[in-house]
């Protein structure tokens, strides 16, 4: 499957603040976040690690799955988050290309 499209969490640390975003290039999208290069709430909230991300074929399907997940509860990102990473580390360095 061609990858064209990302839903993504960023945090501020283990449940803290947490930012739900979509993107058809995540690891550049990661680093604006973590560099603050665009203002809003990631800047303002500190929310500078990647915790959370899942592949989409389409930036249409990505965009539908962040809109559901926008409606959950908090618990239930929580969970999300944890499923795919228990320990809340920084996925960064797993999807920034060399």
């Amino acid at each position: 499957m061609m990858t064209s499209g990302y839903v993504y969490i960023m945090a501020s640390g283990r449940n803290g603040t947490i930012y739900l975003g979509v993107t058809s290039n995540l690891a550049k999208r990661v680093w604006e976040h973590r560099n603050g290069v665009v203002g809003g709430f990631t800047k303002k909230y500190g929310c500078k690690s990647l915790v959370w991300y899942e592949a989409h074929g389409s930036i249409k399907s990505a965009r539908q799955r962040e809109l559901q997940m926008k409606e959950w509860k908090r618990a239930w990102k929580l969970r999300e988050i944890e499923g795919l990473n228990p320990d809340w580390e920084d996925l960064y360095d797993r999807i920034a290309l060399p």
